[in-house]
């Protein structure tokens, strides 16, 4: 079995001296400031059907820290500087490929503050990591070790929304790579009443992040609406203090995704999911606050790449796929089944089903036929009256 090295990030928190703070936040005002003079360049040259790329936004930023206006620009390190404009030239490439939105402007209060370092703006030795223009080394909290000989290609500093400092460095990782192969699969069937049924009839709790930390959330989010509107320093705390809540519960739901995920990686070979349209989903404003809570896009995220890191397959089935509504003995496809019906019993053969439990098994059963016949392949079913139906193939699925 052969070990292929993967770029991994790890994150952690550290606490900045005054003047480290004070470093980082004036550096990115000049990311965020550089970013908005180059996208509003290259968007008056996009309306005069030009293009423009890095390195004329590079030449650019020279010429800009030569004016007088813009002469603060000097007082921090450069690289941050060139690697925004580095990524708003991957935005506008992502935007060419039909791939993402035009770029936006960075906004002071809502958009992320980060800076990117590259090596030639940081010194890491001996767990010890200098940024560029700074004399004493980050406070970092190292909860857990970076890679034996793990050398980082690039840094990553930030300041979320609850105030807290992160520092997140890029690394080649030896130890991620093929698990030992295993005839194991599962069918996964993500819900409200329950995150996750499997297919073996597990079926595991939601935890309900968002519900726990509500009431307490509600009253930060009152106490913010009584402050004045503008720049003061008590609407800031109050802003923080509901930026804190949120971070609470963020926190908690990843971490639970993260064990979940693994687990379910480490145990299976095949893992088959529903390809479910949550930016639809959440149009229904009955279920959005609880669907949004579950976070069923950023578990699919976790299956997708964690699958590709330890050598295991996901299989999407399409979202038209009536998992529910067949039947998994004899497969007869019932009829309308609200979302109240949980329990059901079927016509057929007359086996009743739980209503997630059979859901599982379906979307296992496709996924495997997908894995064994190749993409397309619907598993046998049978309509109503109990006659078999030849093999159908499924409108376009995910590979």
């Amino acid at each position: 079995m052969t070990t292929t090295c993967v770029k991994r990030a790890f994150k952690y928190r550290f606490y900045p001296t005054d003047a480290q703070a004070a470093e980082l936040s004036r550096t990115f005002g000049c990311v965020r400031k550089v970013y908005n003079l180059a996208l509003a360049a290259r968007t008056e040259a996009w309306a005069r059907q030009e293009r423009v790329n890095y390195n004329a936004t590079s030449a650019m930023l020279t010429a800009w820290k030569k004016t007088e206006e813009l002469a603060y620009l000097n007082e921090v390190s450069s690289v941050p500087l060139q690697q925004c404009l580095r990524h708003l030239q991957t935005a506008f490439t992502h935007f060419f490929a039909k791939r993402a939105k035009y770029p936006r402007f960075k906004s002071r209060k809502k958009s992320r503050k980060s800076a990117e370092y590259t090596t030639s703006g940081f010194r890491f030795r001996d767990g010890r990591l200098i940024l560029a223009r700074m004399s004493e080394p980050l406070d970092i909290v190292w909860s857990r070790p970076l890679p034996q000989g793990a050398e980082p290609s690039t840094v990553t500093v930030s300041q979320d929304a609850a105030g807290r400092w992160f520092v997140s460095l890029l690394c080649e990782d030896p130890s991620v790579g093929p698990l030992p192969a295993t005839e194991a699969a599962v069918g996964i069937d993500a819900g409200l009443d329950h995150l996750l049924t499997l297919s073996t009839g597990e079926k595991i709790a939601n935890p309900r992040h968002e519900r726990r930390d509500r009431a307490l959330l509600a009253k930060a989010q009152r106490e913010l609406s009584r402050k004045a509107r503008g720049d003061g320093a008590n609407r800031a705390k109050a802003r923080r203090r509901v930026a804190k809540i949120h971070a609470r519960i963020a926190d908690r739901r990843r971490d639970t995704l993260h064990k979940l995920t693994t687990r379910l990686v480490r145990e299976n070979q095949t893992l088959v999911i529903e390809d479910l349209t949550v930016r639809t989903m959440v149009k229904n404003h009955s279920l959005a606050r609880a669907i949004s809570d579950a976070a069923w896009r950023q578990l699919r995220t976790m299956l997708e790449y964690k699958t590709a890191w330890y050598g295991r397959n996901l299989v999407v089935v399409d979202r038209f796929f009536p998992s529910s509504k067949l039947c998994s003995a004899c497969g007869t496809l019932a009829g309308a089944m609200p979302l109240n019906v949980r329990v059901w019993t079927c016509e057929g053969c007359g086996a009743t089903h739980d209503r997630d439990v059979n859901a599982a098994k379906n979307l296992l059963a496709a996924g495997l036929a997908v894995t064994v016949c190749g993409a397309g392949v619907r598993p046998q079913r049978r309509t109503p009256g109990g006659q078999p139906a030849t093999k159908q193939k499924t409108p376009r699925r995910e590979p």
